[in-house]
């Protein structure tokens, strides 16, 4: 259940008759409270304070009030057992729920209920910090290998998350479940084993991230001396053809399409459209849409800095319809927050939005516009084979593109039938 809707259900009574009267800074309107007003027991100091960091956070006003309630069903409970706000922790959120089910209550709750409530708690020094549970030898080097892949690398969360499942499974290879293989004896017919395995249950495209996933786990374990050498190169290339197949292209006409699907009277299509035209007028990637932050446009200027991939940062011109689409962005729907990240979730808790948000965007956009091919990186396909079909060099198309390698950008050129077709050769022995 989303965070920004009620949690507790079935919820028929006056939901504020457990606030206090003391607590006046919760105010939901005029509405009139019938009734008994019952007492959040031990809890009562941190109405205030709980009511605070939720308003804060953006949650709506019917999940403040859901959520002192249950502030006050647990502060009644405390009293009853003889217990203080400070005994208050995850080990006794069971108990709580046992006693208010025997009592007949059929209220349901959630463990992320809590969360909110007990993290306060702790904030404030009432309840002691969660104990830290002892970490194996393979969640040190799990941990360590992920900083790594965020320090040195700079990859996106979704691509480290990958990352870190392969070198998790590899790193069990023959081990019982969080025992850490010895890797100081660690040799290449292990590495070429477990590559072997891995691309027999995988396609091409798969077993090609997996090798390029491999290498980075080794290279990490060489230079942080787990391996006494580097294995790199023992793990073995995917056969495949380089660019054997033709990119799925979007036509201009589905572009528009979907750029136009955005409803503009809401916050939501007008934060939609502002997404689709970075990706289609700029082929910005997914994770470079959710980096931008505020301090990157220049409005006077009328630039962007794009933060890509190795820690680049490149700037380019912003184009008058993205730059209109930003602004109506920013200055009716964003919602407020500390973050500098432009775009920032709808729903509470208030943080910016990840890189998966956006291909959902193009996804909706694509089923809108009954273009079932839409995708994220597929507008960016677009836009440079436009860029090619109006007779731009590839070598503008990649800086556009911000391809390290200009061969990347070559695979546009296959799409291009018309200009292939002129400088084709004739077959041998045709007349």
């Amino acid at each position: 259940m989303p965070l920004d809707e009620p949690i507790i259900l079935g919820i028929m009574a006056p939901l504020f008759q457990d606030v206090p009267e003391e607590a006046s800074c919760f105010q939901l309107g005029d509405e009139e409270m019938s009734g008994t007003r019952r007492k959040p027991g031990a809890m009562a100091p941190y109405i205030a304070g709980l009511d605070s960091k939720l308003t804060a956070a953006g949650y709506t006003p019917g999940t403040r009030r859901g959520m002192l309630k249950i502030v006050g069903d647990v502060g009644r409970w405390l009293v009853v057992e003889q217990l203080s706000a400070a005994d208050f922790d995850e080990s006794r959120i069971p108990a709580f729920m046992e006693a208010r089910a025997t009592a007949g209550f059929t209220q349901k709750y959630y463990l992320r209920c809590f969360t909110v409530m007990i993290g306060l708690l702790r904030e404030g020094g009432i309840v002691a910090p969660a104990p830290v549970a002892p970490v194996s030898a393979l969640e040190r080097v799990l941990a360590d290998y992920r900083q790594w892949l965020v320090d040195e690398k700079d990859l996106a969360d979704t691509t480290v998350l990958r990352y870190e499942k392969l070198a998790r499974r590899f790193l069990q290879i023959g081990r019982p479940e969080g025992k850490l293989l010895d890797t100081a004896t660690l040799s290449g017919v292990e590495v070429s084993a477990f590559i072997l395995a891995e691309s027999r249950r995988v396609s091409l495209g798969s077993a090609r991230g997996r090798v390029a996933e491999m290498r980075s786990l080794l290279c990490y374990l060489y230079i942080t001396e787990r391996t006494s050498w580097d294995l790199t190169r023992c793990v073995p290339s995917v056969a495949g053809w380089r660019d054997a197949h033709l990119p799925v292209v979007l036509s201009v006409e589905q572009v528009e399409a979907m750029v136009a699907s955005c409803d503009g009277s809401t916050s939501t299509g007008r934060r939609d459209l502002a997404i689709l035209l970075l990706l289609a007028r700029l082929g910005l990637r997914c994770i470079e849409v959710a980096r931008l932050r505020l301090d990157d446009i220049d409005w006077r200027v009328g630039e962007i800095t794009v933060r890509g991939k190795a820690r680049r940062r490149d700037v380019m011109p912003l184009p008058v319809d993205v730059g209109q689409a930003l602004a109506n962005y920013l200055q009716q729907d964003r919602p407020a927050s500390p973050c500098r990240e432009v775009f920032i979730t709808e729903r509470a808790p208030r943080k910016p939005i990840r890189a998966d948000l956006v291909g959902d965007v193009v996804r909706r956009a694509g089923r809108r516009a009954h273009c079932p091919e839409g995708r994220a990186h597929r507008l960016r396909h677009a836009l440079a084979t436009n860029m090619l079909a109006h007779g731009t060099p590839l070598r503008d198309i990649s800086q556009v593109l911000r391809h390290r390698d200009l061969a990347t950008t070559a695979i546009y050129a296959k799409v291009d039938i018309g200009s292939l077709r002129e400088i084709a050769q004739d077959w041998p022995g045709q007349n």
